[in-house]
């Protein structure tokens, strides 16, 4: 078919082929036609001759129109969080025991499933090159000589609230032999994960139960050490969470937390923080985050603790978020040859793992260090 639509000297002409292309003898009796659309669509008689794109060029822009409509539906289902915290902690148990049955979080965390620390010599000669699940470890060590829990004299008990696969709990009694440590999770196949590398590692000194750390099963002054690492984020009551660990702490005895928090308010969160931290709360089963100065006011208003501190790790920190996601791009196989829900799953972490990255690094997050010492009463 051939139209023209005649405007002042300028004219528009139409040349329509089937879908499947033109015959060979069509495309010879339409040189001239073929030159001009060559060379931009001019002509002597400065007509404008408009030819549709070859059949290549067709299927390409409708391949790129599909896949420009499936990313943004992907975009938008990635940006909708996938797991809320349900109100109860049976979801949270339930999501870590799919992640240790996995074995994938194992695989490229290692017994800690908690944050790294990277030295300032690190971060200077390049995050990326530090040995990612190393700084695991250096984290312990650091929490543990920050919250002076690396020399305690005549140790009897020391709990280790939310314990994940127990490696701190078994760092901890390699440390204090002649202590007893405890792990609690809401994980019951954490419990049996933790129960097996204690027994491959020959330790007789830990052990691991499922319990509540909101309702412990612990009588009052038990413990000479409370270590919470990354724990606090999912209790839906962090004050009754402070006051649980206090209660069951040994008069003179030790608590160090560290965990994320949000920055302190006032000033307001703006539409756009809240949208963001509420991401951050639905796709790991968090109920809120408070800030740093909200776990030191807890503390204090328990009027058992004294000497109550505060530090924020971000710069310490950060990068274990990103060298999460370097470590499988450099390693995919145990995902590879998983199955197509675990892709799934891992590609929505990667997602928050890099807006958790950068919350933290505009501020809208804090990495909370607080400590303190119970009271010796007279």
């Amino acid at each position: 078919a051939r139209c023209g639509v005649r405007r002042g000297t300028m004219s528009a002409v139409c040349f329509v082929g089937g879908i499947a292309g033109l015959g060979s003898s069509r495309r010879q009796a339409l040189p001239d036609v073929r030159r001009r659309y060559a060379r931009g669509f001019s002509s002597r008689s400065g007509r404008v001759d408009m030819v549709l794109p070859s059949p290549a060029v067709g299927a390409a822009v409708g391949f790129a129109a599909l896949a420009a409509v499936l990313a943004r539906r992907i975009k938008k289902v990635l940006d909708t969080p996938s797991r809320p915290y349900s109100g109860s902690f049976d979801g949270v148990g339930k999501e870590y025991d799919e992640w240790t049955n996995e074995g994938i979080l194992e695989n490229f965390w290692g017994e800690h499933i908690h944050l790294g620390y990277y030295t300032e010599e690190e971060r200077a000669r390049g995050w990326w090159k530090a040995n990612f699940k190393q700084a695991k470890y250096v984290f312990v060590d650091k929490m543990m000589e920050w919250g002076d829990a690396d020399n305690l004299e005549n140790a009897e008990r020391i709990l280790d609230v939310g314990c994940g696969f127990g490696g701190t709990s078994r760092i901890l009694a390699k440390k204090y032999p002649d202590a007893k440590v405890t792990g609690i999770t809401l994980s019951r196949e954490q419990v049996r994960r933790g129960t097996e590398l204690a027994v491959e590692q020959d330790l007789t000194n830990v052990e691991f139960k499922a319990m509540d750390a909101l309702h412990m099963e612990y009588e009052d002054n038990t413990f000479d050490l409370v270590w919470a690492c990354e724990s606090g984020e999912h209790m839906p009551d962090k004050q009754k969470y402070i006051e649980e660990m206090t209660r069951v702490l040994k008069p003179g005895g030790k608590l160090i937390v560290a965990c994320w928090c949000q920055r302190e308010s006032p000033p307001k969160f703006s539409e756009v923080e809240r949208s963001r931290l509420q991401f951050l709360y639905d796709e790991w089963s968090h109920p809120f985050f408070i800030s740093i100065e909200q776990f030191a006011r807890f503390m204090q208003g328990t009027g058992s603790l004294e000497k109550v501190r505060t530090d924020n790790w971000v710069q310490q920190t950060i990068a274990s978020w990103r060298h999460s996601i370097l470590v499988g791009i450099i390693n995919p196989w145990p995902v590879v040859f998983s199955s197509p829900i675990v892709w799934w799953k891992v590609i929505r972490e990667i997602v928050c793992l890099e807006r958790m990255h950068r919350a933290f690094r505009d501020g809208l997050m804090t990495y909370g260090m607080i400590k303190a010492v119970k009271k010796i009463q007279n």
